[in-house]
């Protein structure tokens, strides 16, 4: 008969592991589009690379270019699955393993870690529906859920003396996942470098500088196979075609925001009051003689935490790239925690039970949250009806001046018209170098691309949106068709001036322009009020 030393517990066993991967995924079931707020742009950049050959009038709009750069794991996802489920399945297909993937992996590092699952672990899953996910950072969402499966294959096979093995198998990997986002490359290679930093001090048995000298030395050469895309790297940033700067160091106001945000979704008492959780298991980590810091997994988190000091708000152009960092350097941080030994069964089972319930809690919470959201984007999707196929679409979507708590998931809406319908929108980002399409649609003007769908009731400060009332007077008539209108604030009738309703539901409305009738006459005292600093319109 086996002591409880040798028995798995349930939290610890193979079924466990894959219902927690089965259940992180129920959020995602229902929705035809995964509510993430940039994902619906993305989509609209699939349909014309899959597309621009066979529809012309795409590439009078737009520019596709395939080249290397560090983002492009959904891009080449979906081109041989696109032919099989269609475009919006594959991606939900695409989103949902990211969420599995990321439960998964942070189990398995736990258990090469710690030998088993340590019941503190349970605690770190939420994370899978991070604050980044739910941006809609898809590519780096995709990036970081394999870098975590590649870190606990990277401890499995150095734990069973595979290393030579190890070396031929992530040369290629760690190029694979570069492609994926660049991000979790880097991060892959922190936690490796982290973790044979540990492997091989100990190896040495000896102390003191000297030999964490040796140590360093001897786990930066092991971490040679992980240093090929280096060389990708180079070649991305230093072509021609390169824009997006790298800025915004140091902007502790904006790094605490994030360290508090990292399960931000819809409830923001319920979200922080959650965060809260994480943060006390971790104190209790601190302060708990029960409780204990794995010396590898707890070295992972302090290199991450450097990083993500360092680590500026802008890279690249991209921006967020510290705040997305912070849910992983939480997670690490969780999962590197677990009970001592002497800890009673009674004690450490009922950490698995609240762990297991925190995590249950979560996933129901987001489960209504995307329901609440896909019933929103089927009542405002409906307008697509009316939509011909290679319209010329400009759209609005009312957003409000500050950072509310609650995102709407509406910003990047009006891309499923490009999806759909293969009609031009305005919403799509144009950045080379860090996206593979450009716009090109001089006729539009200033209303081409990204943010220009976004407006306001007013002007708001340090901000590129408009007001709603100097994009309906402004926008180049003769450049579009139809103007889409999702969710706008109140606005005086006269602006609607040569529009023609032809769909309405509830403040959303479909315009038809019309191109023989003028737009509104509003002089620009109207439109630029003497208190708010001019911008381009």
């Amino acid at each position: 008969m086996k002591g409880d030393t040798d028995r798995l517990h349930w939290w610890q066993t193979r079924w466990f592991v894959a219902l927690m991967v089965l259940v992180s995924i129920i959020p995602l079931l229902k929705p035809d589009i995964p509510p993430l707020v940039d994902l619906p742009g993305h989509m609209g950049r699939y349909r014309v690379q899959l597309d621009v050959g066979s529809y012309p009038w795409l590439s009078d709009w737009y520019d596709f270019k395939w080249s290397l750069i560090g983002n492009l794991g959904v891009d080449l996802l979906v081109v041989p699955m696109t032919p099989i489920f269609g475009l919006e399945l594959s991606v939900k297909l695409i989103v949902i393993a990211i969420p599995a993937l990321t439960v998964l992996g942070l189990l398995w590092i736990a258990r090469e870690v710690h030998g088993r699952i340590p019941a503190t672990a349970l605690f770190a899953l939420p994370l899978a529906y991070s604050f980044p996910f739910q941006f809609g950072f898809v590519n780096f969402a995709l990036a970081m859920a394999i870098a975590l499966n590649a870190f606990a294959l990277w401890l499995r096979l150095a734990r069973l003396g595979h290393v030579r093995l190890r070396a031929i198998i992530f040369v290629p990997l760690s190029c694979a996942l570069w492609l994926c986002h660049t991000f979790g490359w880097g991060v892959l290679g922190v936690l490796a470098f982290s973790a044979e930093l540990i492997r091989q001090h100990d190896a040495i048995r000896g102390k003191g500088w000297r030999h964490w000298g040796l140590a360093w030395v001897r786990a930066g050469l092991a971490c040679v196979p992980l240093a090929l895309p280096m060389v990708l790297m180079i070649a991305w940033r230093t072509g021609n075609h390169v824009t997006g700067q790298t800025g915004d160091w140091f902007n502790w106001r904006a790094k605490v925001g994030w360290l508090t945000m990292v399960l931000k979704d819809r409830w923001q008492f319920f979200d922080i009051a959650s965060t809260a959780v994480l943060y006390l298991i971790l104190f209790k980590g601190f302060r708990d003689p029960a409780i204990e810091y794995s010396r590898n997994l707890g070295l992972s988190a302090l290199f991450l935490a450097a990083v993500f000091i360092v680590l500026p708000r802008i890279v690249f152009g991209s921006a967020y790239a510290d705040m997305r960092l912070a849910p992983f350097l939480l997670a690490i941080t969780v999962i590197a925690l677990r009970p001592r030994p002497g800890l009673s069964i009674r004690g450490t089972a009922l950490l698995a039970v609240l762990g297991c319930a925190f995590f249950l809690v979560r996933i129901g919470a987001g489960t209504v949250s995307y329901w609440m959201f896909d019933q929103r984007y089927d009542r405002e999707l409906a307008a697509l009806d009316h939509v011909p196929v290679g319209a010329r679409l400009v759209s609005f979507i009312g957003e409000e001046c500050g950072n509310k708590w609650l995102m709407s998931r509406l910003e990047h809406l009006p891309a499923i018209a490009l999806e759909r319908r293969l009609a031009y929108t305005n919403d799509q980002w144009s950045m080379p170098g860090a996206q593979l399409l450009t716009t090109k649609y001089t006729q539009a003007r200033t209303f081409a691309h990204d943010p220009s769908q976004v407006v306001t009731s007013v002007q708001c400060p340090r901000e590129f949106w408009r007001p709603l009332i100097r994009s309906l007077a402004r926008f180049p008539r003769d450049a579009f068709d139809y103007v889409w209108l999702i969710q706008p604030p109140d606005y005086d009738p006269k602006f609607n001036a040569g529009l023609i309703e032809v769909w309405r539901d509830g403040k959303s409305v479909l315009f038809k322009v019309d191109h023989s009738q003028p737009g509104p006459d509003v002089p620009d005292s109207e439109l630029y009020p003497k208190y708010v600093r001019r911008v381009p319109f």
